[in-house]
């Protein structure tokens, strides 16, 4: 796996609860989904949380990427699944904030980016059963949630691919 761990050592991560932030605590602001439907289906799904960050989805997953135009939300959900972070940015975001975040998902092939009309903040970063809204790009907690989320050992398919899906991600 290619993680950006920050300097801390996989056997630092892996000790801490999945939600506790590691040494540092719990990272404020994530929201937590519990008691996810894991069911694939090929109907459009009507999400409880915008963006989703868990529940039916479509059988085969969005290959994680920086993406210019929106994504099915039913894809990237089934990636989600297999441990990826998907990043979602309001489409008028400022371009130096955009760069920002292409550069850190290209840094990791579990992360998702692309835009979502509707946000409910400038950027939220979902994991599966978590997610954490922010106001620009440089927000540490960005970070810190890709750190402690990202191939989550208690997620439910860590390690499944997020290649050989569907989408051409830029």
């Amino acid at each position: 796996r290619n993680r950006d761990n920050g300097g801390e050592s996989a056997p630092a991560r892996a000790c801490g609860a999945a939600g506790s932030g590691g040494a540092a605590g719990p990272i404020e602001g994530v929201q937590t989904f519990a008691n996810l439907d894991r069911s694939h289906t090929d109907e459009p799904v009507s999400y409880a949380m915008n963006p989703p960050a868990g529940g039916p989805h479509r059988p085969a997953w969005q290959n994680c990427g920086v993406y210019t135009e929106p994504i099915p939300d039913e894809n990237a959900v089934h990636s989600l699944e297999h441990g990826a972070v998907w990043i979602t940015y309001h489409p008028d975001l400022p371009a130096a904030e955009l760069q920002e975040l292409q550069a850190l998902t290209r840094r990791s092939g579990y992360r998702l980016l692309s835009p979502f009309p509707g946000l409910p903040a400038p950027i939220v970063a979902s994991a599966w059963g978590y997610q954490l809204q922010m106001e620009q790009a440089d927000d540490p907690r960005l970070l810190s949630f890709i750190q402690e989320y990202e191939q989550n050992p208690l997620g439910p398919e860590p390690g499944a691919a997020c290649t050989g899906g569907v989408g051409q991600p830029g």
